[in-house]
């Protein structure tokens, strides 16, 4: 007579299961629940999760985009509506700039020969290995005293692309290195030109390494802030930025700062789904087509 293994898992798995995402989960319930509070409700020594939830944070932290003007705003600060528009200007074209060039220069490196091919790949990984705080001053003084380009998005466009592109590029190749030769020879043969290849050949095939590439550099483009804080000024601040610059030691609005963290995480959310869509749809076509 066979004993049977007990297969269940241990209680303790789910513990810790529990743990792990009241840990990740916790932080933003907070954040939610306290852009839907008022200050008064916020600072009250009996704050609970017992309260009435009002917009009026997020209508102040949008009052100027909004079609209507909130009663409750007395003054309408277009800081946070400035810096939302810049954060969006700036991850989308950098984005797409980076992702232009990656794919280019990833495909050369995987289907051209040439001297230091091999080298050039590798530096391209470990130039991203650089943390951005050690390329702090330098990249400050050479977009102050070089180019004058300090305090403008193209500024800070340029830096996020030439922090970005080493592992774009690095990223590619693995995608691009598994499109059969067969396929551009065929293309050729056809009498589709080096860029048609390029374009109708290989960029549907890596279509899912693109979007991994997207995700990835957008979500770098709209969170940074060391960079940010040290080349923008008021008019080309990012909403990290923004949210740091409003905490004071005198005034701390925690409502709308809540709204505002808040509002920061959609985008890369929003983008990261659609994005993820294309990855998907990519590995689901690579499958029937086998």
């Amino acid at each position: 007579m066979s004993v049977g293994l007990d297969k269940r898992p241990n209680p303790a798995f789910y513990a810790l299961l529990v743990a792990l995402i009241l840990m990740s989960a916790g932080p933003i319930a907070v954040m939610i629940i306290t852009s839907l509070k008022l200050n008064v409700d916020i600072m009250s020594e009996t704050a609970g999760l017992l309260f009435v939830p009002t917009v009026q944070n997020y209508e102040t932290a949008l009052c100027n985009m909004l079609w209507y003007e909130p009663a409750h705003v007395d003054y309408c600060d277009p800081t946070f509506g400035r810096a939302l528009v810049n954060s969006l200007i700036i991850a989308i074209v950098s984005t797409a700039i980076t992702l232009v060039i990656g794919c280019m220069a990833a495909y050369a490196l995987v289907r051209f020969r040439f001297l230091g091919r091999d080298a050039m790949s590798m530096t391209t990984l470990l130039m991203r290995m650089v943390p951005p705080a050690v390329l702090l001053v330098p990249v400050f003084g050479i977009w102050t005293f070089q180019f004058g380009i300090d305090g403008t998005r193209s500024g800070i466009i340029l830096v996020y692309v030439a922090m970005n592109l080493p592992f774009v590029i690095w990223i590619l190749q693995s995608f691009i290195v598994q499109v059969p030769i067969q396929l551009e020879e065929a293309a050729r043969m056809d009498g589709a030109g080096p860029l048609q290849t390029f374009f109708l050949v290989v960029l549907p095939v890596i279509k899912p390494g693109l979007a991994a590439a997207a995700i990835f550099t957008f979500r770098i483009a709209w969170n940074e802030f060391l960079l940010a804080n040290a080349l923008s000024d008021r008019s080309s601040r990012t909403v990290p930025v923004t949210i740091v610059n409003s905490l004071t030691e005198y005034d701390i609005d925690w409502g709308v700062i809540m709204a505002t963290g808040t509002l920061l995480a959609i985008p890369p959310i929003i983008f990261t789904f659609i994005a993820s869509r294309q990855i998907i749809t990519g590995m689901t076509a690579g499958a029937v087509k086998g």
